[in-house]
């Protein structure tokens, strides 16, 4: 389900549209830490972004695992039907997801 415009200000900077206030059970796949899982709820970012992660099966209540952050914390691996798959920081960013499960 998208969050409305009402649940979340739309702030536009650089030709992209970012979530600035998210409702309270919705977090950005970027905030989760090492070992915790959840998921996802909705992507965004541009069309080009949207299908290329479709196509890697981040689709909406897919379960992803943040296995480890690199040592400047850009880019972060992540575990997606059992495949291991790095994405930047604010790649992650755009992907929001449920509130992180316990820590395995």
């Amino acid at each position: 389900m998208p969050i409305s415009q009402s649940n979340a200000e739309l702030n536009v900077s650089g030709g992209k549209a970012a979530l600035q206030n998210l409702p309270s059970n919705h977090f950005r796949l970027s905030e989760y830490g090492e070992r915790q899982k959840g998921s996802i709820l909705q992507v965004d970012g541009d069309h080009e972004f949207r299908l290329r992660m479709l196509e890697m099966g981040l689709t909406k209540g897919t379960e992803v695992m943040v296995v480890k952050y690199a040592p400047l914390t850009d880019p972060i691996e992540f575990v997606v039907k059992g495949y291991h798959l790095t994405l930047r920081r604010d790649q992650a960013a755009d992907i929001l997801m449920n509130e992180p499960g316990k820590e395995i």
